[in-house]
């Protein structure tokens, strides 16, 4: 059964120094116009009533190593070697699509095509730190659900990353009737409301949670790779 939940901004953990380092200002002071605009869009984020994450737990799934596919429900996700091998030992998997929603999405989008840059900019990288924020929260759901039953979970991987194409996208969403929370994808396998993370977490009694290995992978954009 597909579960949805809505969540306010004050429920989510945003990491505030993340976005700061984004900005270009880590182990440095803040300057204006950034200092005014993140208290400014922080507040702004407090008003927002479309945030929101559903996931679904399929009841047994099968991976193949050899060919770095994952089945469950009758569809095939080739997640590559990456993913696969972090989820060998599921015994079910986890799928989820979380938003920030259009309000921001919307927002970020307006201000970027000429009424102010600099605030579109701050607001785009909020976007994404809510959309991550969700997917956090949904991913602790499913720790606690699965916990219940003596079952452990792994990291979340998403279409685009670890070799996981995101024409995927596509098979993922089928499990979800085609959207799940308002999010749904282009015809170029693109979510909208932008600011949206799908992905799949594996389940089961001997899988592990492994941080994201960023010394394995040459995604330089990727939004889990560490700063050094």
């Amino acid at each position: 059964m597909i579960q949805s939940y809505t969540f306010r901004y004050d429920e989510l953990t945003i990491d505030i120094p993340d976005i700061i380092r984004t900005l270009g200002y880590q182990g440095k002071e803040l300057p204006e116009p950034f200092a005014s605009l993140i208290q400014m869009v922080s507040s702004d984020c407090h008003q927002l009533d479309d945030i929101s994450g559903s996931y679904y737990i399929t009841e047994k799934c099968s991976v193949d190593l050899v060919n770095r596919k994952v089945f469950a429900n009758n569809i095939c996700l080739k997640v590559g070697r990456k993913i696969c091998n972090e989820l060998a030992d599921s015994t079910n998997l986890a799928f989820f699509i979380c938003t920030a929603g259009k309000t921001i999405s919307t927002k970020s989008t307006s201000l970027f095509k000429g009424e102010d840059l600099i605030a579109g900019y701050v607001y785009d990288i909020f976007g994404s730190s809510i959309a991550e924020a969700v997917a956090d929260k949904i991913q602790s759901m499913i720790e606690h659900e699965v916990k219940e039953s003596g079952n452990k979970t792994t990291n979340r991987y998403s279409p685009g990353y670890c070799n996981w194409h995101v024409s995927e996208q596509a098979k993922l969403f089928s499990l979800f009737n085609g959207s799940a929370s308002g999010v749904k994808l282009t015809p170029t396998f693109l979510m909208t409301p932008i600011k949206s993370v799908s992905g799949i977490i594996g389940i089961g009694k001997n899988v592990d949670f492994h941080d994201y290995q960023c010394s394995l992978c040459n995604l330089k954009n990727c939004v889990n790779r560490k700063v050094n």
